[in-house]
């Protein structure tokens, strides 16, 4: 599963279970209250039976930490302390950039959709995910809590 973190709400993908296909998920409303929006999280990983959690860790482009870097990793860490799923942080420069650009090539409005582009960009995280992954043979990512991850 992979999740690309939002003020509002999380975008939300899953994979096929042989790996292949990354499909949304509606999106999840970010409650102020972050153990809710983290139960809603564990329930969604739970009933897809989950194996690893990708989420997206939005650097700049010269891959320097931002607000909202901190604001992903902080929900990062407290999924990880929530579960005992592997969650991995995954560099999504760009993620939003090529999901609104593939909703435009399907015929949809990024700007209207904004209620769909967060899954849409958790669906670019994840297809990144998956085929760095059968490439490699390696978990994708950074563990959350490496010294590099942090």
């Amino acid at each position: 599963m992979a999740i690309d973190i939002g003020r509002a709400r999380l975008g939300i993908a899953i994979s096929d279970p042989s790996g292949i296909l990354a499909s949304p998920l509606d999106s999840v409303t970010r409650f102020a209250e972050e153990y809710v929006t983290v139960r809603e999280i564990i329930r969604l990983v739970d009933d897809n039976d989950i194996q690893a959690l990708y989420i997206g860790d939005p650097v700049s482009l010269s891959g320097e930490q931002t607000l909202s870097t901190a604001d992903a990793r902080s929900f990062a860490s407290l999924l990880q302390a929530s579960t005992i799923v592997p969650v991995r942080l995954i560099d999504e420069r760009l993620t939003t950039v090529s999901a609104a650009r593939n909703l435009r090539e399907s015929g949809k409005n990024a700007r209207t959709s904004k209620s769909i582009i967060d899954s849409a960009s958790a669906v670019v995280i994840l297809e990144s995910v998956l085929q760095t992954e059968r490439v490699s043979g390696e978990a994708a990512g950074r563990t959350v809590g490496d010294p590099l991850g942090s």
